[in-house]
């Protein structure tokens, strides 16, 4: 419950944990923002790490004089692409390992092929939007992986989602972050960076099941 709870207040207020990290270590706080991108995105276990109220809170600091905002960026992009890079490299290894059995109990041949069909047509758009999404920008390049999404194509639309994703949301931080509006709300702000589009997410699988269900009935 300790770890919970404390994971729960440097998500909430990872400006204040951030900045106390920043004061006390200096540079290291450049490894640190490596490791926790890195393994939000990377380690299939690890969704529940802060992402975009990292780079928010990040460009913010950087605002205000803390670290350097090119540096800052640089290693952000490094930890994003490398993390999914390993996530999808880890589906890869083990998606024919556990599924090794044509239509076992862990396996079904039809909907592999259709994972497989689903990412080589849209699985470029779906990495890009997964980097917006928490939870799911974790789980996207595993995904990818297990369904042999070919490298090349993945890695191409990695690191277009990793540069939209850590230079839009770590410049809204830089230039807008110090605002008084924005640190008297931040709490409220990165609620809404959480919330917000985990409801897209749950909604569009929603939808997409509601239609699926009805193209099947049609048939």
């Amino acid at each position: 419950m300790e770890i919970i709870q404390f994971l729960i207040d440097f998500i909430l207020h990872i400006d204040k944990h951030l900045e106390a990290f920043v004061v006390a270590y200096g540079p290291w706080v450049y490894a640190l923002l490596f490791i926790i991108v890195f393994v939000e995105t990377g380690v299939v276990v690890m969704p529940f790490l802060p992402g975009d109220s990292l780079l928010f809170i990040t460009g913010a600091l950087c605002g205000a004089g803390f670290m350097s905002f090119p540096l800052a960026v640089a290693v952000l992009l490094l930890a994003a692409i490398l993390g999914d890079q390993c996530n999808y490299a880890i589906g890869r290894t083990l998606g024919p390992k556990v599924f090794q059995w044509e239509d076992s109990r862990w396996f079904n041949r039809r909907a592999f092929d259709q994972a497989h069909a689903f990412y080589e047509r849209y699985g470029g758009i779906t990495i890009i939007l997964a980097r917006f999404m928490p939870f799911i920008r974790t789980f996207a390049p595993f995904v990818a992986g297990v369904a042999h999404m070919s490298r090349a194509r993945f890695s191409m639309f990695n690191i277009v989602g990793a540069l939209i994703w850590v230079l839009g949301i770590s410049t809204a931080g830089y230039f807008f972050g110090n605002l008084e509006w924005v640190r008297n709300n931040l709490e409220k702000i990165i609620w809404g960076l959480i919330l917000v589009p985990g409801l897209l997410a749950i909604f569009g699988a929603w939808r997409a099941g509601r239609d699926g269900k009805a193209k099947v009935s049609a048939l």
